[in-house]
């Protein structure tokens, strides 16, 4: 690949207006630019060639929530809106990685919340076909649920469903259904992270492989994922915080023969904001197992470092090129990541970050489908190694 290096800058100013103790509302502005885009770029003539006004500020939250409805635990909150489920793996806001833009959903979320437990139910318009009610549309539902009664632990069960009629994969129709667990909490020293999901569903309606055009593709999902860390905190000076980490992104049940069509599709990460790896894709990478371990410190209370080092393999190999004796077929091995993380929490207010990755390129980069929820090869090169670097100021008040 070509170098690349760019600096970002997303902004966002919000007003939150309160009508009574249980009626609120709330306005959030973004914008989100590359420096350098959106201005007076030509020097010599003056002309403002690189503008996208169209695009600069966007209502990126504004919704009107109800609590306390008919003297329950219950609240309604309509409008634009972020969601952020869990640990975000699968529904998150997309600012854990470079190209921080945000992400929020037009949605209605119903929660019922008290000490001991909570439920959301939440329906989302994806894309809008203008057609009859239902039709032509891309919807996203979700019912969550926690548990709240063990002391300094979660536990989350869920179901999330897309449903594509026809939009994104022209005449086909896409259900999508996941199920899933999480646990996460800490426990004396100890700390732990673990979800488990489950996807089934099917594509309808894509075409055979079949030359005349007979007959339609067997596709499905049904996958498995799972993301995990456990860690423990040592009583000691700096408070090392040694860690492992583990995910397993099912790669499907690929069909590679000429003549068909059929297939299992790759585990399909939603709406992720978890970054695995700086490299390979940034939360839509799938059709993975990762390997991690590393180790936190805190040299004083407002500065942290963080040392991790990675393994990556495909869990499906992509598809074989050439014949017979110059047939060529993806290794599993992708490469090894390591990574050095550091945080500065200068105020209350104000956080500096930056670090530095190194990948170390593998065979398995060429040919297998990791990218873009395991539909797409990153590209990469087994004799290449790659660097990034980042440097970081965040202000909220």
């Amino acid at each position: 690949f070509a170098d690349q290096s760019f600096i970002e800058q997303r902004t966002r100013l919000n007003v939150k207006g309160d009508f009574t103790s249980d009626v609120s509302v709330f306005i959030e502005m973004d914008s989100y630019d590359i420096w350098g885009e959106d201005f007076r770029s030509d020097y010599l003539r003056g002309a403002d060639g690189r503008a996208a006004s169209v695009d600069d500020v966007e209502m990126y939250q504004a919704y009107i929530e109800a609590r306390n409805l008919w003297g329950t635990p219950l609240s309604l909150r309509v409008g634009r809106q972020e969601l952020s489920l869990g640990s975000e793996w699968l529904v998150g806001v997309n600012n854990a990685a470079s190209g921080f833009w945000g992400l929020s959903f037009d949605a209605l979320r119903l929660t019922y919340a008290t000490d001991m437990f909570s439920v959301d139910a939440i329906a989302a318009k994806l894309a809008e076909g203008l057609g009859d009610f239902g039709e032509d549309d891309v919807d996203f539902y979700a019912v969550y649920g926690s548990y709240l009664g063990i002391e300094d632990v979660t536990l989350d069960a869920y179901w999330m469903y897309v449903r594509d009629d026809g939009v994104f994969v022209a005449g086909s129709d896409i259900d999508l259904h996941t199920l899933g667990l999480r646990g996460s909490g800490t426990l004396g020293a100890f700390d732990f992270e673990l979800e488990v999901a489950y996807q089934l569903g099917s594509v309808d309606d894509l075409p055979s492989a079949c030359p005349a055009g007979f007959g339609t593709a067997d596709t499905d999902y049904d996958a498995l994922g799972v993301n995990s860390e456990f860690g423990y905190t040592f009583d000691v000076a700096w408070s090392p915080r040694p860690f492992v980490r583990f995910a397993y992104l099912d790669g499907g049940d690929p069909d590679h023969s000429i003549w068909s069509n059929d297939r299992d599709l790759p585990f399909n990460r939603l709406f992720s904001n978890f970054e695995y790896t700086e490299f390979i894709a940034n939360t839509d990478e799938s059709n993975l197992l990762y390997y991690a371990a590393g180790v936190g410190v805190s040299p004083t209370e407002s500065v942290s470092l963080v040392l991790v080092a990675a393994l990556f393999e495909a869990d499906e190999k992509g598809p074989s090129t050439g014949f017979w004796f110059w047939k060529n077929t993806p290794d599993k091995t992708l490469g090894w990541e390591v990574g050095l993380y550091a945080d500065y929490q200068y105020s209350e207010d104000l956080v500096f970050r930056a670090g530095y990755a190194h990948f170390f390129g593998d065979d398995g980069l060429e040919g297998n489908l990791t990218a873009l929820n395991g539909l797409a090869s990153w590209g990469g090169d087994d004799d290449d190694d790659y660097d990034y670097v980042f440097v970081e100021a965040e202000i909220s008040f």
